[in-house]
């Protein structure tokens, strides 16, 4: 159950209907994002400092937080500007953030939230500046493949501890899954 980073992000593109037009339109307003990004970074932790269990997350190290912030205004511009047109090394580096997320304990029942305060905020600055709506769409997909790599982070890591520990095969452990939410 390993994930390849760049079929995932192919996978998403798909599902998502993330486009050539989305792309340009994003590339187009990227010093935007990167103007806003250190605000929209405030929305999210300013979100998840007054969740006690992210706080205590967010506060565990010294100075984490400062670096999640500066990771997450990257991280936001980079939707602008997808790096290497949203291709193998956009993939690679959402797959390592995905994975950084399982490894300091901020799992998707965090994210997604606060990932919805920004959508909103990106949302609200968008009307005030005026904005196009197709702008907003195009970050709002894009945003959705970046946390369908943290869910799917946590999914593929838990999988494989899961796997390693009892020696079970791939697909035995898919059987019991799908017979456990039978029964739930």
């Amino acid at each position: 159950m390993s994930l390849d980073p760049h079929a995932f992000m192919s996978l998403m593109e798909k599902r998502v209907a993330f486009t050539e037009e989305d792309k340009n339109i994003l590339k187009a307003n990227a010093d935007w994002g990167k103007e806003i990004a250190p605000l929209m970074a405030d929305h999210f932790y300013d979100y998840l400092g007054r969740d006690e269990e992210m706080d205590a997350i967010m506060n565990a190290k010294e100075g984490r937080t400062h670096r999640l912030r500066e990771t997450f205004v990257q991280w936001f511009h980079e939707m602008f500007t997808g790096m290497d047109d949203w291709g193998n090394g956009y993939a690679d580096r959402r797959w390592r953030i995905g994975l950084v997320h399982v490894q300091i304990g901020i799992g998707p029942q965090h994210v997604i939230p606060a990932m919805a305060v920004v959508i909103h905020a990106v949302g609200k600055r968008v009307r005030e500046e005026n904005k196009n709506q197709e702008m907003l769409d195009a970050l709002s997909r894009i945003c959705m493949i970046d946390l369908a790599f943290i869910e799917q982070a946590y999914v593929e890591v838990s999988s494989a501890a899961v796997l390693r520990e009892t020696g079970w095969t791939e697909g035995l452990f898919q059987r019991l899954i799908k017979s456990g939410a039978g029964s739930m």
